[in-house]
């Protein structure tokens, strides 16, 4: 692969995305969101959460919840009661509404997502253990939910990283880093082993990043696509999620639009 000096000089991209030193999620965080999982190992609370996705995202595409909320309003906005949709009765409602902004912004506005609290405690070992839900269903069409202010680097890039943690799915996850590659290719990226065998492909490498190169012209374009990347990195980091998976797939993704770069600063 080309070296760094390709790039245009005003675009600072890392080699390599640096992964964090390995935390183990804290079992007491799991057993404070649900006690009967206190000693029920943190893989196996995983696989069956992964199995209650479509029950998940169906409670949460039933909430009828604005995108943001004025910051000002945080601080005597402890629960929110929101409308919900009809939905199936097998819906599995969210126990929180996060209120996202970053460490340090003036920003007015933090970006509201509602979310189940064991996913993150499950997930996110840097997380510090959740408050208790009390989240209740009215006698009318809504849920009452708490509001739990969360600083992280990119609020803007946090739904496919929240999206991966339900699903853990590979090819989605590459989907929404690499929007431009065709979802045929993707699709077949749906174990660690082609993740790591396309990883070490050099070949592989290259014809991902010529589709990107093809779909998403111009080195704007590109430049967009790698700030995507970097975003969802930094906010993984930050929440300490350790999955393998999706480690591979930032390498993968990393790799693809470095490579996509070079090749369109070649071009130029």
């Amino acid at each position: 692969m080309a070296a760094q000096q390709s790039y245009p000089s005003n675009v600072q991209l890392p080699r390599k995305l640096q992964r964090p030193q390995y935390i183990e999620v804290p079992a007491q965080n799991i057993a404070a969101v649900d006690p009967e999982l206190s000693q029920v190992p943190v893989d196996y609370v995983r696989r069956g959460l992964k199995n209650q996705a479509n029950q998940m995202f169906a409670g949460i595409a039933a909430l009828q919840l604005p995108q943001s909320m004025h910051r000002s309003q945080l601080h005597h906005t402890p629960s929110l009661t929101i409308p919900i949709r009809p939905s199936g009765p097998s819906s599995s409602y969210p126990t929180h509404i996060l209120a996202l902004s970053k460490s340090s912004t003036s920003e007015s506005y933090v970006t509201l997502v509602p979310t189940h609290a064991l996913i993150l405690a499950s997930n996110c070992a840097s997380l510090p253990r959740l408050p208790p839900s009390a989240s209740s269903h009215g006698a009318t069409a809504s849920v009452t939910l708490p509001v739990l202010p969360l600083t992280i680097p990119a609020p803007a890039a946090f739904a496919p990283l929240h999206t991966f943690l339900y699903t853990h799915s590979a090819p989605q996850l590459l989907s929404a880093l690499l929007p431009a590659i065709p979802g045929s290719i993707l699709s077949t990226l749906t174990s660690p082993q082609a993740l790591r065998g396309t990883l070490a492909s050099g070949p592989a490498l290259h014809t991902l990043s010529a589709h990107l190169v093809s779909s998403a012209p111009g080195m704007g374009a590109l430049t967009n696509v790698a700030q995507n990347i970097a975003a969802v990195w930094r906010n993984a980091v930050a929440l300490g999620i350790h999955d393998p998976e999706l480690w591979n797939c930032l390498d993968l993704a990393w790799e693809v639009i470095l490579g996509a770069m070079n090749i369109g600063a070649g071009a130029r």
